[in-house]
């Protein structure tokens, strides 16, 4: 027997700073849908409805490291979110607009994607991929192939 899972439902991010938070997902188009009453939940959603429930009970005892990607030791865990958006040099652009560092990328993978890493303000690791044809991508100014140790 399985279980037939039909789609991703939401993601769920603890957060240290639910205003900060906002913010950040407000330039990845993200809008408050509600706030639960009885928890400490934020509940943002996009205009493709992709859904997000920002828990707002975080505490940085790391020094702002992510202890899933920012210390030698590999500790089991999700390491990273990947939303696919329509245009990867719009969002690169955004993101410049906005002063959100891109972490890493961006990068190819040789399967016809394009990436940028971004963090979040609790640096949380978000990926940002579009498909691109092989001309369109050589055109996008700094592209390497993803080094997995960067």
């Amino acid at each position: 027997a399985m279980i037939a899972i039909e789609k991703v439902d939401h993601l769920g991010i603890r957060i240290t700073d639910g205003s900060r938070a906002l913010a950040f997902y407000a330039t990845l188009g993200f809008r408050i849908e509600h706030e639960v009453e009885f928890d400490a939940v934020i509940i943002v959603k996009n205009a493709e409805n992709v859904e997000l429930n920002l828990i707002v009970n975080g505490v940085d005892t790391t020094g702002g490291k992510n202890i899933l990607m920012d210390v030698p030791d590999k500790h089991p865990g999700l390491t990273h979110v990947a939303f696919r958006v329509a245009d990867i040099k719009a969002t690169m652009a955004t993101l410049r607009e906005n002063d959100i560092k891109i972490t890493q990328g961006p990068v190819t993978f040789g399967d016809g994607h394009v990436s940028v890493f971004v963090r979040d303000p609790d640096r949380n690791v978000i990926e940002l991929r579009a498909r691109l044809d092989k001309e369109a991508a050589e055109s996008i100014e700094g592209l390497v192939f993803y080094d997995p140790s960067a």
